[in-house]
């Protein structure tokens, strides 16, 4: 599943660019995010074949699916009101166990009782512009509002492996996801203590997708930030490439930001 994505990166590395140039006139910032993610996995996928409808299948309580943590990493540059980001995640679930029913997966059918192998992946990154509408950053705390416009690139793929049936099935999925939304940032204490509250999202032909997030920030240093807070985000795929999903992910994060 790794692809080779230069238009992405060759973007941001221009929009740099253009930003350091720019930032002898302008407020100017750089820097890059990690943050290591708890969410909890719920909700329902199912994968269609050669006109076969298969089985909603219930990722925890039919395939033993459990919570995983894990990591993104995202660089982002900004000059005055204007803002981008690029973020990178991984998400990698796995789980075995005896079928408590029939189901039919990929045309293929799976009988109870079968054990079961079963992996769910995800790889996305997000490409994200926000420009700040309100910008007090410079009047007592601090206050910024702004609107986002964002495409998420969504890499994913399910498998279910049956030795005893001598079954393997895999189904890659692939979706370009535009979105928008809106962030706000509050200083709680000049820049020392913040709060950031952001969420994006988007409908159409049966498909929804949104997130969102909370967190506080503490910047015990300059440059450095120490965060953490809450993320939510919800999959609602209708049919892209034969797959059905209704997924959500909401769980606590850690996070350290470097920025100059």
């Amino acid at each position: 599943m790794k692809k080779n994505r230069p238009t992405i990166v060759c973007t941001l590395s221009v929009f740099i660019f253009l930003l350091i140039c720019s930032a002898s006139v302008q407020a100017f910032e750089v820097g890059a995010r990690g943050y290591w993610w708890w969410p909890e996995i719920s909700g329902d996928f199912r994968v269609d074949k050669n006109g076969v409808v298969g089985t909603n299948i219930n990722a925890e309580n039919d395939l033993g699916i459990g919570d995983e943590s894990y990591p993104s990493v995202e660089a982002f540059a900004g000059i005055g009101r204007h803002h981008l980001s690029l973020m990178y995640t991984k998400a990698d679930y796995s789980g075995e166990k005896d079928l408590g029913k029939t189901i039919y997966f990929m045309g293929k059918e799976y009988t109870g009782t079968t054990f079961v192998q079963s992996d769910l992946e995800f790889t996305m990154l997000d490409l994200e512009y926000q420009y700040d509408v309100v910008d007090m950053e410079n009047i007592l705390a601090g206050l910024s509002v702004g609107i986002i416009g964002k495409v998420k690139y969504i890499d994913g793929e399910a498998s279910l492996k049956a030795s005893d049936l001598g079954f393997n099935e895999r189904e890659d999925f692939m979706a370009p996801v535009p979105m928008v939304g809106l962030a706000v940032h509050v200083g709680v204490l000049a820049d020392i203590l913040e709060a950031r509250v952001k969420g994006a999202g988007i409908g159409y032909s049966g498909n929804t997708f949104y997130e969102g997030l909370a967190e506080v920030s503490l910047t015990p240093f300059p440059f450095l930030d120490i965060h953490g807070g809450y993320r939510i985000m919800k999959l609602d795929v209708d049919n892209i490439s034969d797959v059905y999903a209704d997924i959500e992910f909401k769980g606590p994060y850690v996070g350290l930001t470097v920025g100059f």
